[in-house]
Order: C-alpha cells, then sequence, then structure tokens
C-alpha cells in the first residue's frame, strides 16, 4: 500500500511508479509482460485508481491475463428475468473456474492458498472494470456476492468431504444430511460490499450420529468441527491475504451462543428469545448453499414466521423508532458525517426506510420478502406504498453511495465508507465518479445524503407538544431569557411563580451563565437552538419547583455549558420534553449525577430511555441476563479488532447503566441491597466481556497453551471486597485476583510461542490495561490487585495450586479475613469449582477464638489510624466507630471463627447472608443479626447518597449517632473494647 511519500504523489505519479515495479516485477513472464504492454494505457489508468489491483498484480503477474480478458463493457442488469439470467451465469462460471482448482487440492494449507489467490485474482478483474467503469455499479454488487457465495460453498464443500472421511456423514432417513449457511446484511442481499466482512449463521437438521467414517461422533460435534475449519479457512491471514473476516456475532446467543444450532433449538430460540433487532437482520437472510432440499424448506418455515409478521403489533413499530432513534444517536455519539453509510443520509438510512415497510408489511405483501433492496424498492411502488419518484430516486441514490464505497475500498481493499483525507485517494475517487474537481463531487455528494435523510426522517414520525399561547409563566421564562432585565424587572416578571429567595438566586446563576455564553461562538443555528432551550429549563425547573431551586439550576447549566458547543444535543434536550424533565428531576437529587452528565453528554441520549424511575426489576439473574443482551446488541457494532472502539463501547455502556440504577436510586423505586446487586452484575458482565476480548487479543499474538480443549480458557477471575460481597457502590473499585491451572512446561501453539505462565501474565496484563485506561469516556474500572499471593511482589496471574499453597501456608490472618468476601466471577467452570473448593478449605480450618479476635481487633485499629479522617464536623461512615467497615470485621470474624463446625457460615459472600446464616446457626442472636443487618443497610444507603451528592463525609445527625452506638455496642460485647 502506499506509504507516506507515494501518499503525497500524484494518481499519475504513483500509476508511473506501480508500473516500473510491475513491468520489473520478479515473477513476471515473457508472456505475461508481452500482454501487460499491449494494456499498458488501460492498466496504468487503474493503477492511479487502485494502489490494491496494482500490488495485486505485481505479486501475481500471471493474474494479468484474467484481469484485462474483458475489456468490453458487460451487459447492465435490469431487475427482473435478465438479473436472474445474468447471476445464473456468474455463478457458474465462478463455480467452474473454483471447482477445477479444488479438485487438486489435497491439504488444508492448499485449500487455503487456492481460496486466496482465487479470491485475489477475481477481486482484481472486478477492480480493473469498475474502475475504469466498464460495469455498472449494480452489476459489481452481483459480482461480488457471487464471488462471496462461490468461496464459501467451495470451502464448504471441500471440509465436508474432507470431514466426512474421517468421522462419515450425517445422516437423517438414509440421506446425507447437511450443515447450511445463512449469509446475512448485504451478503444475504446479493449487495456485498467490495471489503466486507461477512456475517453468517450456521445451522443444521437435527441431532444424530455419523456413518461410514473411521470414527463415528454425533452431528453437532461433527458440524461444530465443520463452522470451525470453515470459519478458519476464510478468516485465518496467511501469506497470501484472507478471503473474508467472518463475524458470527448474529447466532443465537452471539458469542457465548454455540457454534452451530439443530433446527429444533433454532426455533426454540426464536420463538422464545428473537430480538425485534435479529428480526431486523433476518430480513436479508439468505441460504448461500440452497440445494433446493426440504431440510432447506424446514429451516425457511422457521425464519419466516419469526421475521415477517401477518398482523403489525404496535411493538414493531415501537421497535422501529427506537432503531431509528439509534442510528440517529450513532451519528451524533461518533461524529460521522463524512461517513458515506453511517452518517445522516448514507447507505445505512436507506436500508432502513426499505426494511422498516418489509417488517411493517411483509407479512401480508410476499412481494416485500425479497432479499434486495433494489427489489425491495421498486415492490413499494407497484404495491402503492411509496411514490414512484421517491423510489426510483432512492435507487439512483443508492447506487450512487455503492458506487462511492466500492470506489473507496477498491483504492486499498479496506472496509471504509469514510471519506478520504489523501490527495491521490480524493483524485481517485473524482476521476472514477466522473466529476471535475473534488468539490463538485461533494457538493453532489451533500445533495444525495440530503435527499435520503429526508426520507428517513418521515420515517414513524412522534408528534410533539407546544406550549399554549396564555401560558403567562413560559412567557415569562422567554423574558427572563431573551431580554437584559434589570433585577427589579427579574422580580416583578417572577413575583407571582417564585419566592424572592429563588427569585434572586436565579438571577444571579442567569446573568453569569449569558456572560459566559458571550464568549464561545455556536454559530446561528446553535444560539438559536439555545434562545428556544433555555426558556423551556426555566419553565420545567419552575413547574416541578424542586427544593433548593437556584441550586438545581446551577447543576442544569452547568450540562448546558458542557454541550453548548454540540448542537445535535441541545436538539435533544429541546425536541423531547420527557428527556428535559428527566434531567432537571435528575439534577435536583444528585449533584454526581449532573455531574457525570456534564463530563459525558451522550448520556443525555439514556434519558430517552423509558426505564428511567421505573426500573422495578430486583432479579440478579434476571438483571444479568438483561445487561449481557444490552452490552452484545452494543458491541455487535463495534469492530473486534478495533480496540479503542472497544474500550469505548464498554465504558459508554457503563455509563450509562451506572445512570439508570442511579436514577431508580434517587427515586426510591431500588432498595439499596437492590442497588448494589445491579452494580455488582453490571461490573460481571463487562468483566465477563472484557476477559473474552483479552483473550482474543493475546490469542491472536502467541496462540493458546496447548493443553486446552475447546473453548476452555484454563483462567479465572475471582472477586474480592465489593465486588465479592455484592455490594458495589457508584465510584467502587475492583479488587480481582486472577488465576490459571495450566501444568508445568506447557507452551502456546502460536507462531511465536510463549510458556504458559508467561501467556496468563500477559493475559491478565492486557484485562488491566483495557479496565484500567483513560479514554474520553474514563476509566472503565479501577483496580487493585493487591490481594494477591505475596501482594505486589506476587505473580499478576497465580496457579491454583500455588494460591491453595499461599493460603494454607503464608497468608496472614487479615488476608482469610478478605477470602471471606471472595467470589468467582468468571472464567472455566472447573477453575471456578477448584477455587470455591480452596476457599471452603481455608474458611474452616480449626482457629483459635481468641487469637482470632486479637488479630482482627488489632487490624482493625490499624486501618482506623491510617484512613480515619481527623474532621470532626463530618463522619466518615467506612471507617468511624460504629461505622460500615465495623460490621464488615464481625461478620468475617463469625465466618473465621466459627466455619470450622458450622458449614452454612461459609456459602455466602456477602454481609447480610453471613449474619442470617449466624443466627440460623445459633452463633448470634436474630435479634442482634437483624439489628447489625439494619444498620449495615442505613450506612450503605447513606454512603450511596453521598457518592450521588459527590461529597465523601456525612454530616452528624441524632439517627447516625444512634446507629454507631448500636453498632458499637455489638462489636464490644463481641471482641470487648478495642483501644485505638
Amino acid at each position: 500500500m502506499p506509504t507516506d511519500n507515494e501518499n503525497s504523489m500524484t494518481n499519475v505519479e504513483l500509476a508511473e511508479k506501480f508500473w516500473q515495479r510491475l513491468v520489473n516485477a520478479p515473477a513476471i513472464s515473457d508472456t505475461d509482460k508481452t500482454l501487460i504492454e499491449a494494456h499498458s494505457e488501460t492498466l496504468k489508468r487503474s493503477f492511479a485508481r487502485s494502489a490494491f489491483l496494482a500490488e495485486t498484480l505485481i505479486q501475481k503477474p500471471a493474474f494479468v491475463s484474467r484481469v484485462v480478458a474483458h475489456e468490453q463493457s458487460p451487459e447492465k442488469c435490469e431487475v427482473g428475468l435478465a438479473i436472474n439470467n445474468t447471476i445464473s451465469s456468474i455463478t457458474t462460471s465462478y463455480r467452474t473456474a473454483l471447482n477445477d482448482k479444488l479438485q487438486c487440492v489435497d491439504s488444508e494449507e492448499e485449500l487455503m492458498k487456492v481460496l486466496r489467490e482465487y479470491r485475489n485474482k477475481e477481486m482484481a478483474r472486478i477492480t480493473f472494470l469498475d474502475v475504469l467503469n466498464k460495469q455498472t455499479i449494480d452489476t459489481s454488487l452481483i459480482h461480488v456476492s457471487t464471488l462471496a457465495d462461490t468461496l464459501i460453498s467451495g470451502a464448504y464443500n471441500w471440509l465436508y468431504q474432507h470431514l466426512a472421511a474421517r468421522y462419515g456423514k450425517p445422516q437423517s432417513q438414509g440421506r446425507d444430511m447437511h450443515m447450511y449457511i445463512l449469509g446475512m446484511g448485504k451478503l444475504g442481499g446479493k449487495e456485498l460490499n467490495f471489503s466486507s466482512d461477512i456475517d453468517l449463521i450456521f445451522a443444521y437438521p437435527e441431532k444424530g450420529e455419523t456413518h461410514g467414517g473411521r470414527k463415528s461422533v454425533e452431528h453437532q460435534q461433527f458440524f461444530t468441527k465443520l463452522a470451525q475449519k470453515l470459519i478458519q479457512a476464510l478468516n485465518k491471514v496467511t501469506n497470501d491475504g484472507q478471503v473474508y473476516r467472518v463475524d458470527m456475532r448474529l447466532r443465537p446467543f452471539g458469542d457465548s451462543g454455540p457454534l452451530v444450532m439443530h433446527f429444533a433449538a433454532l426455533e426454540d430460540y426464536y420463538q422464545d428469545q428473537g430480538r425485534h433487532w435479529e428480526r431486523f437482520a433476518m430480513v436479508k437472510a439468505r441460504i448461500i448453499n440452497d440445494d433446493n432440499s426440504q431440510d432447506v424448506k424446514w429451516l425457511n418455515n422457521i425464519l419466516h414466521p419469526f421475521t415477517f409478521r401477518r398482523y403489525l403489533d404496535f411493538t414493531t413499530l415501537d421497535a422501529l423508532r427506537n432503531m431509528k432513534k439509534l442510528i440517529a444517536t450513532e451519528i451524533r455519539r461518533r461524529k460521522l458525517n463524512n461517513n458515506i453509510k453511517l452518517g445522516a443520509g448514507g447507505i445505512r438510512e436507506v436500508e432502513f426506510f426499505a426494511q422498516s415497510f418489509q417488517l411493517i408489511h411483509g407479512g401480508r405483501e410476499p412481494a416485500l420478502q425479497s432479499k434486495s433492496l433494489l427489489r425491495t424498492l421498486d415492490a413499494l411502488t407497484e404495491l402503492d406504498i411509496v411514490e414512484c419518484d421517491v423510489t426510483h430516486q432512492l435507487k439512483k441514490d443508492y447506487l450512487f453511495l455503492r458506487k462511492v464505497e466500492h470506489t473507496l475500498q477498491q483504492t486499498q481493499d479496506r472496509q471504509t465508507q469514510t471519506l478520504p483525507e489523501s490527495l491521490w485517494q480524493q483524485a481517485a475517487l473524482v476521476d472514477v465518479m466522473g466529476y471535475e474537481s473534488y468539490s463538485e463531487f461533494l457538493k453532489q455528494l451533500d445533495a444525495v445524503m440530503a435527499r435520503i435523510h429526508a426520507h428517513f426522517n418521515e420515517l414513524v414520525e412522534e408528534s410533539h407538544d407546544t406550549h399554549s399561547d396564555e401560558d403567562l409563566l413560559f412567557v415569562a421564562c422567554q423574558d427572563a431569557w431573551r431580554l437584559a432585565l434589570q433585577e427589579d424587572e427579574f422580580t416583578d416578571t417572577f413575583g407571582d411563580h417564585l419566592s424572592s429567595s429563588d427569585i434572586k438566586g436565579i438571577f444571579s446563576i442567569l446573568v453569569a451563565f449569558k456572560d459566559k455564553q458571550r464568549n464561545y461562538r455556536i454559530g446561528q443555528k446553535g444560539e438559536d437552538t439555545l434562545n428556544k432551550l433555555l426558556p423551556e429549563i426555566l419553565y420545567v425547573l419552575i413547574n416541578q419547583h424542586p427544593n433548593h431551586l437556584p441550586q438545581v439550576l446551577g447543576r442544569l447549566l452547568g450540562v448546558i455549558e458542557a454541550i453548548t458547543g454540540r448542537t445535535t444535543y441541545l436538539d435533544l434536550l429541546l425536541e423531547n420534553p420527557d428527556v428535559l424533565k428527566q434531567l432537571v428531576r435528575l439534577c435536583e437529587r444528585s449533584d454526581w449525577i449532573a455531574q457525570e452528565i456534564k463530563r459525558f453528554p451522550l448520556l443525555l441520549d439514556e434519558l430517552l430511555t423509558p426505564l428511567y424511575l421505573g426500573q422495578q426489576n430486583t432479579d440478579v439473574h434476571t438483571s444479568k441476563q438483561e445487561y449481557q443482551l444490552e452490552l452484545r446488541e452494543t458491541m455487535l457494532r463495534i469492530e473486534q479488532d478495533d480496540v479503542e472502539m472497544l474500550m469505548d463501547g464498554w465504558r459508554q455502556f457503563k455509563l450509562c447503566q451506572q445512570l439508570r440504577i442511579a436514577a431508580s436510586d434517587i427515586s426510591e423505586s431500588l432498595p439499596i441491597n437492590n442497588v448494589s446487586d445491579k452494580l455488582t452484575v453490571l461490573a460481571e458482565v463487562i468483566l465477563e466481556n472484557v476477559v473474552d476480548a483479552a483473550w482474543m487479543q493475546i490469542q491472536q499474538r502467541y496462540g493458546v497453551p496447548s493443553h486446552l480443549e475447546g473453548t476452555d480458557k484454563g483462567f479465572a477471575v475471582i472477586g474480592y471486597g465489593k465486588l465479592g460481597g455484592y455490594e458495589l457502590g457508584y465510584g467502587s473499585d475492583l479488587d480481582l485476583v486472577f488465576l490459571h491451572n495450566a501444568p508445568r512446561g506447557i507452551s502456546t501453539d502460536g507462531k511465536k510461542s510463549i510458556e504458559a505462565q508467561q501467556f496468563y501474565i500477559k493475559l491478565a496484563q492486557r484485562i488491566m490495561h483495557l479496565l484500567n485506561t483513560k479514554t474520553l469516556f474514563g476509566q472503565l474500572y479501577e483496580t487493585d490487585l493487591r490481594l494477591r499471593p505475596s501482594g505486589n511482589a506476587g505473580l499478576l496471574c497465580c496457579h491454583i495450586d500455588g494460591f491453595e499453597k499461599y493460603q494454607k501456608e503464608e497468608a496472614w490472618t487479615w488476608e482469610h479475613q478478605a477470602l471471606v468476601r471472595a467470589r468467582a466471577i468468571c472464567g472455566d467452570p472447573l477453575l471456578l469449582t477448584d477455587f470455591t473448593r480452596v476457599r471452603d478449605i481455608i474458611l474452616r480450618r480449626p482457629r483459635n477464638v481468641k487469637t482470632l479476635a486479637e488479630d482482627v481487633c488489632k487490624m482493625r485499629i490499624k486501618m482506623r489510624e491510617h484512613l480515619l479522617s481527623k474532621n470532626n464536623d463530618k463522619v466518615d461512615l467506612k471507617q468511624c466507630a460504629g461505622g460500615i467497615t465495623d460490621i464488615e470485621f464481625m461478620a468475617q470474624f463469625l465466618v473465621l471463627a466459627y466455619a470450622q463446625s458450622q458449614a452454612a457460615m461459609t456459602q455466602y459472600p456477602d454481609n447480610l447472608r453471613i449474619f442470617d446464616a449466624a443466627a440460623k446457626c445459633n452463633i448470634v442472636e436474630i435479634a442482634t443479626a437483624h439489628k447489625l443487618q439494619k444498620a449495615y443497610l442505613k450506612l450503605r444507603e447513606q454512603y450511596h447518597h453521598l457518592t450521588l451528592a459527590d461529597t465523601k463525609y456525612a454530616d452528624q445527625s441524632e439517627e447516625l449517632d444512634n446507629i454507631r452506638e448500636q453498632v458499637t455496642i455489638h462489636w464490644n460485647t463481641l471482641f470487648g473494647r478495642c483501644d485505638g
């Protein structure tokens, strides 16, 4: 690909340089050279427009004969019989050529080489025809899609026969059974873009065992092996490149689901758990290796009723409305103005336009069940759903954007939809598109995208309420912002609505805000929006009439100040009255929330979520499933090798979910223990996702330890402290310990092999990097590994046997106290079970109760000396006498002192259930347990709300004094008086 120096060259200069490299290529033959020189003019012109084509021919000069074989313009494809005949002809041509090559393939390595060489040769030919405009874009889309079908099917068929020779063939009723490959998205619609990845789903008809091989296996095992090998054959990067990046995240259950499912399981999933976005995706699903069998009809009969509902329900409209809102949100968040696919008026909006009508009307109109976007647009007109001039213009504009997309990707064979910055790529784009200048091209592009966006905006519109002309309060709010009122005039204006102290406070805050705004240059549109929004803010604030009204206005204007330069967020608040009301309510109750929204304005989008202030679900298991599903949907939109986007995705997800929890917390719709439960399972779900991503990143470089089988990682994450005890707060860090179970002498199986211990240390480092790195969206979690064996001096990832030995022979009492609140979070089930076994053994060891009590007391005194604030006016709820830590220490003591005889004491890591267990085992009285639990919940609730108020210490109060006194009495009863 062009270097930095080459990027500054003109197209002609770059083409000449490529040409010289081609004619002097080491692999060139005399025949090739003669052919190349005969086509010098067209080749140079194509090199000026595609570095990919030039580099491919330089590497393989023999490809030239195929590339220039058909310079005449292929026949233009029209919708209908002609296009079907064209596809059939192209398919036959590709399959015949590839199958001839596959006849001689004897190994998987040869298979990968043949697939890649064939792909590169045919893509070079398509590029040559495209950049010289020797074929239309709709013809190009068919070629790219049909080539993909051919390569996928060819690889599948070879691998199927290869595996069948060893295991036999899956069969049903005497017939060979196959795995069916669903092509999703543009592949499914035969509209694949040039450098696209491919989204696939695998399914097979039914369970059973293979027949006729050397070793019979279950169908599930056979097809899983086949799926893995097919993905590797297409996805693996070799010296010859890659066939396609394969994305399997659209399959049922995503990355956590099986790679291939039998039809009955598939049907159960889509009937019981299928999501709206999966219906949207399934509109374009197509069976690539369709063999017209009864099995294919069976699979289609499963997918069709899920995708196309015969009767429209309101949930479909709501889902479409939410998807449309999501598209607009993503444009705003990611600033996708120069992206022809994802930006406003881009390719995605045309697809959304067509697929919206397919979901709404497709169940009753078979013509709208087409996989092809172009044919769907035609059907919308034929059915009198959309006017002819609209669909005609949309088709024309869509093909314009697809031509731009192909041209962008054909310059360097990279998946991009972003307009280029380098001059040679801009010039290449202008040349292919046929414009005099880049500015002329941009003018046309803007017009195209503006037309598309206008049609997109007309879909599933919602109405907005307006103020009555007789609303005197709103008129007063308008005057307060737009007019330069003196303080007495301001007082007269709001005299009927506010107290004199509130009027004075609001006046001074508004004046200061106006002075600040004069220093901002936000443009006419921003100024107009602000002039409409500020009266609305005042109006909502005064109507809701919160306590400390000037203080709440100050918080609100802090948010507005942070988003003044982002007119899209100002528009969001202006056009969504409910969002503005929620923002006022949240800013009233929590300065912490106001500060979070000010730091991360993307949280404003979350206020569109109807769950706010009504989040009643308190079941931990259900909450975890909800977070897993939502995080999966979020991460599906991110390329897995884009580490920065992954980190931003996790951080955005955490911020948004944390805000939802806080909103429910301050509205008192969630009890304090459920707040902690939700914050804890949120961290667990994110940790699981981070571990999977870190594993993939380290695996790509080093392979995996050779002792592992299947999807095992031989790795586990253990949570200590608040994470272990289901007691995370809003600002809590994560106390983690990493374990592995690799035998000694094991190494990884990658090209760059390292010892397993080193592999797991690198994995731990990668996890810490992904968690701790500060991005634009802050830090995911602050983490602490000091509770691992030997603390900061110990290995980042410890063998489970070493962990057990340390706990038995070297750990201090305080480390066993910490183990009380330790819990297996994620990782291999066997390793997690091993940890739980070790924890149980250590906690149930015999101990001298008196010595234990002395150790616990000494540690508590030491902590208080080091950590307790000396501020006598305020109370440190954690470290004060009778505070949170005292209660935690009592729970830990009870476990360590009595678990030897009472196994139930080790079952749970959280303090509330430890006290329940102590009461059931008659270690403490039931009344004592209840009092400690009540005190603990009350102190934690206050501590949570201190965080929400963005402060650390509590005010002295009679209620707080009574709680602390009760806790101290129980402490003294258990330990006697601890000096210090």
